[in-house]
């Protein structure tokens, strides 16, 4: 018979891989840069949308299957949109749409992307 402190070991090494175990997230930072990448004219003075940017958007939105995945692509959104000088957020809200993308927040630097 196994006596209970190697069952309560044994469940505890379990635990402990467990919860060590990195987390794969399906959507990275560098993804939604390389997606927004060909937009970067459009979102300062607007103009014709890259079918470049319409594929990755629609890749993006379909990567982000969780909730945890949109939240980081929102915050990865921001981040990249911090570092691209002269964007008009007016155009870049609107840019998903013109790409027959249902983006489920506002593209804004003031999103809550917690939410």
């Amino acid at each position: 018979m196994v006596s209970s402190s190697v069952v309560k070991l044994l469940c505890l090494v379990v635990l402990t891989i467990v919860v060590a175990s990195p987390v794969a997230h399906a959507l990275t930072c560098g993804q939604v840069s390389s997606s927004i990448g060909p937009c970067v004219n459009c979102l300062k003075s607007g103009g014709a949308v890259p079918a470049a940017y319409c594929n990755g958007i629609r890749s993006l939105n379909s990567a982000a299957k969780t909730p945890a995945d949109r939240q980081a692509g929102c915050r990865c959104l921001q981040s990249a949109a911090g570092s691209i000088k002269g964007i008009n957020f007016s155009l870049a809200a609107g840019l998903p749409g013109k790409c027959g993308v249902d983006v489920p927040y506002k593209i804004s630097p003031s999103t809550n992307c917690n939410r």
